[in-house]
């Protein structure tokens, strides 16, 4: 099993159609199909999802300028799929790397050297995000995984980047029917590498135990491919403003209608925002409280709901995930990850980032939807992950062993030596005041959760946690990065004074 061969401590992280009116009372977990037909896009036109400016953005997040970086290149969709979905996947067997083309590389070379597997520079179309998978998800890639890019449209390559090799532990609980699904693979993390048209990549093996000089390398995983992934655009807005029939976007502004998968997808936050809203906006403490039924100032304890961007809202391709939505019990617990697709983005990308990451968990790893509950940029906006309701207990496959009655939240960025910015470590105390306060859960308490299997506790395993946990608290890993998981105690006391505890 996936979680019992995830045996190194210290990898890294890289995964119904009403809302409850009062506190969600206690329920089987169960999957249900929405039967909504689809339905004309509406009369006014939605807000458009805009991130804010990055103005605000704390000093700290700044990230290398782009302002070089040439305009992004369209790029047909995949053969297999309509050719008005956004985005494509080219997928590249790697091989074995010859002497020659390990000394061209600068690969490692010794008695390990004939098992590097890699490709060595070549043109593909354009793409923005990568990332390896192999066929078995139940081996593990112990060794290191390293890409170069080539900028769009230019003749500058980047050096060599690591990508994050363990990411079994962001995945469906063991013997689940997303983690047995035929189409599951191994796969490392995604690495954000921004618009590029060439690529490099080696793949070299390395000891169970990275720290053990005397080990053997172990043998890498069958039927490597490279995967890269064009977020594509997202699906077209309406005007942003001006005299009518003009209009301040370039891209077209006709609304797409909304398929059955969007409308769906929509008709669970129904009771919180518009239908095909690209944004559910804030609320104070006292709206928030009266949306769930519960009197100004009694218990539960629920903080003012943030803003939050919703799929529609950061162009979510509703036609890539399974239908049905799941759904577990309640939420007693929220775990904190990094994306580890590293820190080389803008605010305004942030959606593109999100698109890239749910296409690589959908088409390459193999599982059901983007695998977080929630998503939060560096300037600290939040975005609807997995489909099924913001405010319902959505089944997520973020926390291997530990994803029931609990959700996952990705800070996007790798913070393993990286300090995140103050904004996103506020929208985590904003996000989890309101969302656990749905559920009664003090955000600075400890509760129990069971065990579905994992590296660190056993199948079963009753488990006291931290309401507001890092991942690192229920599986062997780094995630979500030494930095970030600093951070854990001001969000816990941030979500805490937002419930008015």
């Amino acid at each position: 099993m996936r979680a019992l061969l995830a045996t190194s401590i210290g990898v890294t992280c890289a995964a119904a159609l009403t809302i409850p009116l009062a506190v969600p009372s206690a329920a089987a977990p169960a999957i249900r199909t929405s039967a909504i037909r689809a339905v004309p896009a509406p009369d006014r036109a939605p807000a458009e999802a805009a991130t804010p400016a990055e103005a605000t953005a704390p000093a700290e997040a700044a990230t290398p300028a782009e302002a070089t970086a040439p305009a992004e290149a369209a790029t047909p969709a995949e053969a297999t799929e309509p050719a008005e979905l956004p985005g494509s996947t080219q997928s590249l067997p790697l091989s074995p790397l010859t002497p020659a083309s390990d000394r061209a590389t600068g690969a490692p070379t010794g008695p390990s050297a004939s098992a590097v597997q890699g490709l060595r520079q070549r043109d593909v179309r354009p793409f923005s995000l990568v990332g390896v998978v192999w066929d078995d998800a139940a081996t593990e890639l112990h060794g290191t995984v390293q890409v170069r890019t080539r900028a769009t449209g230019t003749t500058r390559w980047s050096g060599w980047q690591d990508v994050e090799t363990h990411n079994a532990e962001h995945a469906a609980d063991p013997g689940t029917a997303e983690s047995e699904s035929r189409t599951v693979r191994g796969a490392t993390a995604p690495l954000w590498v921004g618009e590029s048209d060439g690529v490099e990549v080696r793949v070299q093996p390395g000891a169970t135990d990275p720290h053990d000089r005397t080990a053997a390398p172990q043998a890498l995983p069958g039927g490597l491919r490279l995967e890269l992934v064009d977020p594509g655009e997202a699906a077209p807005r309406p005007p942003t403003g001006g005299a009518p029939g003009t209009s301040r976007v370039t891209e077209p502004t006709a609304v797409a209608p909304l398929t059955v998968q969007s409308a769906e997808a929509a008709a669970v936050n129904a009771d919180l925002a518009p239908l095909g809203a690209t944004v559910i906006p804030a609320l104070s403490k006292a709206e928030s409280q009266a949306q769930a039924g519960v009197a100004a100032g009694a218990k539960p304890f629920i903080g003012p709901r943030p803003r939050i961007i919703t799929r529609k809202g950061w162009g979510a391709d509703e036609g890539l995930r399974e239908r049905q939505f799941a759904y577990t019990t309640r939420v007693k617990a929220a775990f904190v990850h990094h994306s580890a697709t590293g820190n080389n983005y803008r605010c305004s990308q942030a959606p593109s980032v999100l698109r890239g990451i749910y296409r690589y968990h959908v088409k390459s790893s193999g599982w059901r939807d983007f695998g977080y509950n929630f998503a939060i940029d560096k300037c600290g906006n939040i975005y609807e992950g997995r489909a099924g309701g913001v405010s319902k207990a959505v089944l997520g496959a973020h926390t291997l062993g530990f994803n029931t009655n609990s959700m996952g939240i990705a800070v996007l960025g790798t913070f393993t030596s990286t300090k995140p910015s103050a904004a996103s470590v506020k929208a985590v105390s904003k996000l989890t005041a309101w969302k656990l306060g749905l559920f009664g859960a003090n955000p600075k308490g400890k509760t129990t959760l069971v065990s579905g299997g994992g590296n660190r506790f056993r199948k079963g395993a009753k488990v006291r946690l931290n309401v507001i946990s890092g991942h690192r608290d229920g599986f062997a890993t780094e995630c979500p990065g030494g930095r970030l998981y600093k951070k854990l105690g001001t969000a816990r006391a941030g979500s805490a004074r937002l419930q008015g505890r």
